[in-house]
């Protein structure tokens, strides 16, 4: 099989994302990358689900996870009779998906897309561990596939020469749109918000961009506004964790932000990522609330006196009329008309 890693930065290989082998799924510690590589150890699902919930894993980690996560599962009911064992998957199943309550739909494809597997290797007598840790290997392989498909639309968006301002990390498309900037032959440079209280624009998006050989400034959250018209910033592009199909984008938090000062500026967004069939509208969305403690400390250091109080909401929602372009596979739709990227029955399972 040809793998679609290749060339990517090392935090983008399969296996430094999750790795099932042997009764234990490795995880690449995104919390403390690049200044520490640790990887944590899951010997049981419960774990996995534990440490995508903790952030081990962001962005479309924890898609893989899910999946190496319940062929763990698998493994630790391979003593028990059959109905049983499967039982236990579907459990594990559900445990998985609501490891992070915003993504909850996609990362139930995952681990669907397991069971699914799970079944056809019991029925054709094959081993069900080894079948699910294949089906998530060849999903990911595809979900990849799709990614440097987009990556080309995305980064036609951007001029030769030209700055591009990112949010977060948007894992697998920011390696793709560094090869996709290489093969049009394009000098770009970026500019990455920190993204507090993670750092992931900092430590992940940055690290991921100098790795590549391409150049990289990195900025605090309370900048952007003011650099995008001192630098002249050409683009302005996220991921989402959540495209509704009523055209909005649920993003990490400071998003709407960014994409309120590109528009001040006349800057387009480009939002990357398929539209999400389950969500119709953005009535349907549900905001995770994460530990404050996480805002009111820095590096393992609290940054406020004892009695302050702090909000941290994990997402934000930006509204269509902020959004340029809906980037996709399938070519760049408008957010008013996501209902045309699904043809006749064509609800795809590919989470980008």
């Amino acid at each position: 099989m040809h793998r679609e890693d290749h060339g990517l930065a090392e935090l983008l290989k399969y296996e430094n994302i999750a790795w099932y082998e042997d009764g234990v799924v490795r995880i690449l510690d995104r919390r403390v990358y690049p200044y520490e590589k640790k990887t944590v150890e899951c010997r049981s699902h419960q774990e996995v689900a534990q440490a995508i919930t903790d952030m081990v894993t962001q962005s479309g980690g924890p898609f893989l996870a899910v999946q190496m996560g319940m062929a763990l599962a698998s493994h630790e009911a391979k003593d028990r009779p059959v109905e049983e064992r499967m039982a236990y998957l579907a459990e594990a199943a559900r445990t998985l998906s609501q490891a992070r309550p915003t993504t909850a739909e996609k990362l139930r494809l995952m681990t669907d897309r397991s069971l699914a597997a799970a079944h056809i290797a019991m029925e054709n007598g094959r081993d069900l561990t080894s079948a699910i840790v294949a089906d998530a290997i060849e999903t990911i392989n595809r979900r990849y596939h799709e990614v440097r498909l987009l990556a080309n639309h995305l980064a036609a968006q951007f001029p030769d020469q030209g700055v591009v301002m990112t949010q977060c990390f948007g894992e697998t498309i920011v390696g793709m749109m560094l090869l996709a900037c290489r093969e049009q032959g394009k000098t770009v440079r970026f500019i990455c918000p920190e993204t507090r209280p993670f750092l992931q624009g900092a430590r992940l998006t940055a690290s991921v961009i100098a790795d590549m050989g391409f150049e990289v400034h990195v900025i605090t959250d309370n900048m952007p506004a003011w650099i995008m018209a001192r630098e002249q910033v050409d683009v302005l592009t996220s991921a989402a964790d959540i495209i509704t199909m009523d055209g909005h984008v649920v993003n990490k938090v400071g998003t709407f932000q960014l994409a309120l000062a590109a528009a001040y500026h006349n800057i387009p967004y480009f939002v990357t990522g398929t539209p999400n069939f389950e969500h119709e509208s953005v009535e349907s969305i549900v905001i995770e609330e994460r530990d404050v403690e996480q805002v009111k400390t820095h590096l393992g250091r609290s940054v406020v006196r004892e009695g302050v109080n702090a909000y941290y909401p994990a997402f934000d929602i930006t509204p269509p009329k902020l959004v340029n372009g809906v980037v996709t596979p399938k070519g760049i739709f408008s957010p008013y008309d996501l209902k045309t990227y699904y043809g006749e029955g064509d609800v795809s399972t590919v989470v980008v």
